[in-house]
């Protein structure tokens, strides 16, 4: 199967090497052998070999086999001893082979055949002063182009499945976090629910004897709502699990205790409040505390004992939040370039996913100053 890239700078590097080499070589003496005759012919040799090393990668089994399949004549028909280009073609070729195919394909097989086939063919035309070392040295140096071959291959293999393992988490990682979100807001939605049914019942008993239809439409909606938070609690039930907190949900008006646990912690951190206060949604009252919650831990977590600032901004129609850290001391500042900050964690998958739920946005990142700062931003007026 032929791989459609095209050749990158590397190729055209190698490739320009290659033809060079071999013009060079031709031209200036061959230190391997004696001068050759056509000599015309065999720098337009070198100038094709540089051209199928340029287009190895699209089809490597190919461009080594048909190298292999003209040089080898050559070599025993016209008893030319091999120039060192040539020897290095067949190197890049037989590297590129082993690190695009599979190991155990026939193509490998056959390419090392092939390969094999060169070296026998090129020290049997090798000069009388060639001895037991030239051939050790060929055939480690074929050993450490295939060997590499097979490395380079071994760690693309490893780097898809390392990506392929981190998608996978990160949906997981998601999943987790969706989950937590339902389970969070199912007592606040089974609460509402309730709250609807019963005052839907206070205004039933309120009415006259004479408001027959109208009790009729209020207990059709007083069962419906019965049934509604029974069918929550089968349903979203279910992803509770055994250990699951039943106490009552926090929201904003419970950010003072969290600070202080945090600040128990290690943490010193700050609480900045603007704009008038408004009530909030229990759905988003209950994320936007989760969002505070998380940064604060990832920032102890990540930055150790330093300063950070939590700001709560009401503006009209929306509620910003903005959480930043100093930054760590140096040693873990060093560790946590290393680890690429605060930005792999699932704590983020968990903010995005809880600023999404209530059509918000969330921005996270490291600052020019080495802290790192969380930004989210709720509309008040599409929540659930």
């Amino acid at each position: 199967m032929l791989h459609r890239r095209p050749p990158t700078l590397v190729d055209w590097l190698v490739a320009v090497v290659v033809g060079l080499f071999a013009i060079a070589e031709e031209i200036g003496g061959r230190s391997t052998g004696p001068a050759r005759d056509h000599l015309p012919l065999w720098i337009a040799g070198g100038i094709a070999a540089a051209v199928a090393v340029l287009f190895r990668r699209r089809a490597p089994f190919a461009i080594l086999f048909v190298y292999c399949a003209v040089t080898v004549p050559l070599l025993i028909l016209e008893s030319q001893t091999a120039s060192a280009w040539q020897f290095y073609t067949e190197l890049v070729l037989l590297f590129t082979l082993l690190s695009e195919v599979r190991p155990r394909s026939v193509r490998a097989a056959v390419g090392l055949a092939a390969s094999g086939a060169y070296v026998a063919a090129m020290m049997s035309t090798a000069s009388p002063a060639s001895g037991p070392g030239d051939v050790a040295v060929a055939v480690v140096m074929s050993a450490i182009a295939a060997g590499a071959g097979l490395a380079v291959r071994r760690h693309r293999v490893l780097a898809v499945q390392a990506a392929e393992r981190g998608e996978l988490l990160a949906r997981e990682a998601v999943a987790e976090e969706r989950a937590r979100i339902a389970r969070e807001l199912h007592d606040i939605v089974a609460h509402s629910v309730s709250v609807m049914t019963m005052q839907t019942g206070g205004v039933r008993l309120m009415l006259r004897e004479d408001q027959e239809r109208e009790r009729q439409v209020l207990a059709s909606i007083e069962e419906t709502g019965r049934g509604a938070v029974d069918e929550l609690r089968r349903m979203l039930g279910l992803l509770r699990g055994p250990q699951a907190d039943s106490g009552p949900q926090s929201g904003l008006d419970r950010l003072d205790d969290l600070l202080d646990q945090v600040r128990a912690a290690g943490l010193d951190v700050t609480l900045e409040v603007r704009g008038d206060p408004v009530p909030l949604p229990a759905g988003l009252d209950l994320s936007a505390y989760r969002i505070v919650q998380e940064a604060l831990t990832n920032a102890l977590k990540h930055a150790g004992p330093t300063r950070a600032t939590v700001t709560v901004d009401y503006r009209p129609g929306e509620l910003h939040l903005e959480i930043v850290d100093l930054g760590p001391s140096q040693g873990r500042a060093r560790a946590r370039a290393r680890g690429g900050g605060q930005e792999g964690g699932h704590g983020l998958i968990g903010m995005r996913e809880r600023a999404a739920l209530f059509h918000g946005t969330l921005t996270a990142g490291p600052l020019a100053s080495g802290g790192f700062g969380v930004r989210a931003v709720l509309p008040l007026g599409k929540t659930l």
